[in-house]
């Protein structure tokens, strides 16, 4: 089996808070991310809080599922965290860490894989993605490429 985290980290000339408001606004996910195109706040959210819910419509190719998250841990202008959930299955855990620089902040997003083992080949076939944590890398460049042109000057 391949690997179960990754992480990616990129400087972007930017406040920490302007990087946190276009992060925690889910609802321009599909702005930033190659893999999920639209975003949605769940229940009664409106914005970041911890147990927060929103649900996510993915595309890979001609594959497309969708996915509900749940906040996990929500530090303004820090740290937005949230899992991916199926019933009481964590299947995965996103995070954005923001640290200020001299001339705007370091963003780092990281993966950890929360799938049981047995069920990675049914994953793989939905999403079509067999090696999630080259594939996520790859997301997460493009991810943090797209914030950087959105939120730069």
């Amino acid at each position: 089996m391949g690997e179960r985290t990754a992480s990616v980290s990129r400087d972007i000339k930017a406040s920490p808070e302007a990087v946190w408001a276009a992060i925690t606004d889910v609802t321009r996910m599909g702005e930033f991310s190659p893999e999920c195109h639209t975003c949605t706040w769940k229940d009664d959210a409106t914005g970041p809080a911890v147990g927060a819910r929103f649900e996510g419509q993915n595309r890979n190719g001609d594959k497309e599922w969708s996915t509900e998250a749940e906040i996990t841990e929500c530090v303004p202008n820090r740290t937005f965290a949230f899992d991916g959930v199926f019933g009481d299955l964590r299947f995965s855990h996103w995070r954005y860490d923001i640290e200020p620089t001299a001339d705007g902040c370091r963003v780092t997003e990281s993966w950890e894989d929360g799938r049981p083992e047995e069920i990675i080949p049914m994953t793989a076939e939905i999403s079509g993605v067999a090696e999630r944590a080259s594939h996520n890398t790859k997301g997460m460049e493009e991810t943090l490429a797209r914030l950087a042109a959105a939120v730069e000057g």
